[in-house]
């Protein structure tokens, strides 16, 4: 048990986070508990006191022992106590036990990323899918949460459909889900015509994926920098856990001039509640496209290894993890790289980057260039004058050199993918 902080914070829940370990997660669950204080305040609480507890088993009632919850009980009236957070997913029943014990409002891990999500989500997608994943959460916890949700500003824990005063009557939480799942249904039919668009044009598709707050976001906004696509629109990056919940599509070029799409992805984390996972299925299925995964690492946190195995056992999960994966091992103006420890035998290829002081970028889009599967053709082309739509095609999606208008034609060198290769062959010269 460590007090962190008991000073009066009026702006803030004062939160109590409380965890279990067995023999085996003594280590484990320092560093769990760290996340979960991060959660915590991301969601805007306080976090002034954490309890953990050693079990051999999960008590169905309490989730901790009895014993364990008087104590929390008394901590929460000594320390004025507003909300406590346990560090895995609790029952309805857990959730309703402990709050009639502690006479405080209870919440747990995945009630409190699912928070945060409902923070940043921005987009009508972005937002349906949250809600989805709430309301999904809160059907077999109603009666547990019934209680506080109905309170006039909930706070942590009860954004969303919370924050709407939701009835806690199942048949409606299942009306809801139902017209939510339609309308996220009418959006991805629309996400396939514009997937349909991007394979159609033959450019590889690079995927960032990893670790929430590994730098992701601020390593495609410097690719753009450095493929000379800065004119288009940065993607949000901000110094917080689950930054990016929308999935968008940018244009970035590799040494040698040839057009690529990359993407940023939602973050992962340890636990990630499945119900969120399902949610957002629609927008990580677009992973399962990409030609090229790059594995952004934050090599100056502490969990490093524990962040790159959470990381592969979700991409295992989702049957991806079979695709060419760069592991790039970001923030390296931050740590001693020599004194960083990793399963080597997870890591392949890898290259050490600090995407923020743009630092071996170069040498990451060579390494880039490198693993897209789809193998170039540098050639010379002549293209008739009556096929003018196949050299707008050529231009919007290459990098085109020598480009001359004759009396028999347009001449130019480009690099061709494979398909396009085959698709331009009578037009090539050389």
């Amino acid at each position: 048990m460590i007090i962190l902080d008991i000073e009066n914070i009026y702006e803030k829940e004062r939160v109590l986070i409380a965890g279990i370990y067995f023999d085996k997660e003594e280590i484990g669950i320092n560093n769990s508990m760290d996340e979960l204080q991060e959660l915590v305040e991301e969601a805007g609480g306080e976090v002034v006191l954490r309890v953990i507890q050693k079990k051999d088993h999960i008590d169905s009632a309490f989730f901790v022992g009895r014993g364990k919850v008087e104590e929390i009980r008394n901590y929460c009236e000594d320390l004025k106590i507003d909300t406590v957070a346990f560090n895995d997913e609790l029952s309805g029943a857990q959730i309703k036990n402990l709050e009639d014990a502690i006479d405080r409002k209870v919440i747990d891990r995945t009630n409190l990323i699912l928070d945060i999500f409902a923070r940043r989500a921005a987009t009508k997608e972005g937002k349906l899918q949250v809600k989805l994943a709430q309301l999904q959460y809160m059907l077999p916890r109603l009666i547990g949460m019934r209680d506080y949700l109905s309170r006039e500003g909930g706070g942590i824990g009860t954004r969303g459909p919370g924050e709407q005063k939701l009835e806690t009557d199942r048949r409606h939480v299942l009306r809801e889900i139902t017209n939510i799942e339609k309308q996220l249904k009418s959006i991805e039919k629309i996400r396939e015509v514009k997937r349909k668009k991007r394979l159609a044009s033959n450019l590889p598709i690079v995927a960032l994926v990893g670790y929430t707050n590994a730098g992701k976001s601020t390593l495609l906004n410097k690719i753009l920098e450095i493929s000379g696509e800065s004119s288009v629109k940065d993607v949000f990056a901000y110094d917080m856990l689950f930054a990016t919940l929308d999935v968008s599509y940018r244009r970035a070029k590799l040494p040698k001039g040839q057009y690529f799409l990359i993407t940023d992805t939602v973050g992962f984390i340890n636990k990630l509640p499945v119900k969120l996972v399902e949610a957002f299925k629609g927008t990580l299925e677009e992973i399962k496209y990409a030609d090229l995964l790059l594995h952004v690492v934050d090599v100056s946190n502490r969990d490093v290894d524990i962040q790159i195995k959470t990381t592969y056992n979700i991409l295992k999960e989702m049957g991806v993890i079979d695709k060419p994966i760069i592991t790039v091992l970001n923030k390296i103006d931050k740590v001693d790289i020599y004194n960083t420890y990793y399963d080597q035998n997870i890591v392949k290829e890898k290259v050490f980057i600090s995407a923020e002081k743009k630092i071996n970028l170069g040498i990451l889009m060579d390494t880039i260039e490198k693993m897209i599967p789809q193998k170039f053709f540098y050639v010379a082309l002549k293209i008739p004058y009556d096929k003018q739509n196949l050299l707008s095609n050529i231009c919007e999606n290459y990098n085109t050199e020598n480009l001359k208008y004759e009396e028999d034609g347009v001449y130019l060198n480009v690099s061709l993918n494979s398909i396009d290769f085959e698709r331009y062959k009578e037009y090539i010269l050389f």
